[in-house]
C-alpha cells in the first residue's frame, strides 16, 4: 500500500525493553505505506530493545515523552515488550498521552503486551480487545471483552495477540489509517477482521 499514508504523522510510544520486531517492522510498514512515524520516549536519545529472549539493538527517540503534543499525530502505535509497558505504565504523563489519543477519536494500536498501557488509560471498558494470552484476565478485569483473534478493531482501538500477528496487525493499521474508518477515527463497535499473512536502528 505504498502512499497509502502519505501525509500522516503516526506517533510510537516506547521505551527501554521495547519488542524490538514489534517496534522496527510495525514502523518501517507505517514508512513504506508513506507515512512519517516519529519515536517518543520518556528521555532524548537511544532506547534499548529485547530481541525475544536477550537485549536487541538500539533505537534513537525523535522526541521526548514532555514534549509530544498528541494533536500533532493522526494515531498512536504501543508496540509491546513485558519491560516497556512496566516501566511506561508506571508514568502518568505516558498514561495521559494514551488516553489523549482516544479522547481525541484517533486509533489507538496496541500488540502483545502494549495493552497494559491501554487498561491503565482506562479506555477498554466495553470494548472488544485482544492481547497476550496472559493478560486475557487483566483485560476481562478492566472491563474489556478479550477475544483469541489475530487482529481485533473496536471503536478506535486496534489489538493484536503476538509477534506472529504482527503482519496482519500492521496491515489492518494501515487500512484504518487509509481512511475505511469512520470520519472520527473511530471504527464500529464489535469490528474484527484477521488479515492472515526494515529497521530504525542507531
Amino acid at each position: 500500500m505504498t502512499g497509502a499514508l502519505n501525509g500522516k504523522t503516526i506517533a510510537i510510544l516506547a521505551t527501554d525493553g521495547v519488542e524490538q520486531r514489534e517496534l522496527s517492522e510495525a514502523r518501517s510498514a507505517l514508512d513504506d505505506a508513506g507515512a512519517e512515524t516519529r519515536l517518543i520516549a520518556p528521555r532524548h536519545g537511544l532506547i534499548r530493545a529485547w530481541n525475544q529472549d536477550q537485549y536487541g539493538g538500539n533505537f534513537v527517540a525523535d522526541a521526548e515523552l514532555k514534549n509530544a503534543r498528541p494533536g500533532d499525530y493522526e494515531a498512536l502505535l504501543l508496540p509491546g515488550g513485558v519491560m516497556n509497558t512496566d516501566k511506561l505504565r508506571m508514568l502518568p504523563i505516558a498514561v495521559d498521552f494514551v488516553r489523549a489519543f482516544f479522547d481525541a477519536g484517533k486509533p489507538v494500536a496496541a500488540i502483545c503486551h502494549g495493552q497494559q498501557l491501554l487498561i491503565d488509560a482506562d479506555i477498554v471498558r466495553g470494548k472488544k480487545v485482544t492481547s497476550f494470552p496472559s493478560l486475557r484476565t487483566d483485560l476481562t478485569n478492566a472491563g474489556a471483552e478479550w477475544l483469541d483473534e489475530p487482529v481485533v478493531v473496536d471503536r478506535g482501538i486496534i489489538t493484536a495477540r503476538r509477534l506472529e500477528d504482527l503482519p496482519a496487525f500492521t496491515a489492518r493499521l494501515i487500512q484504518e489509517l487509509a481512511g475505511n474508518a469512520s470520519p472520527s477515527g473511530q471504527t464500529p463497535s464489535g469490528e474484527t477482521k484477521a488479515i492472515e499473512p526494515e529497521h530504525h536502528y542507531a
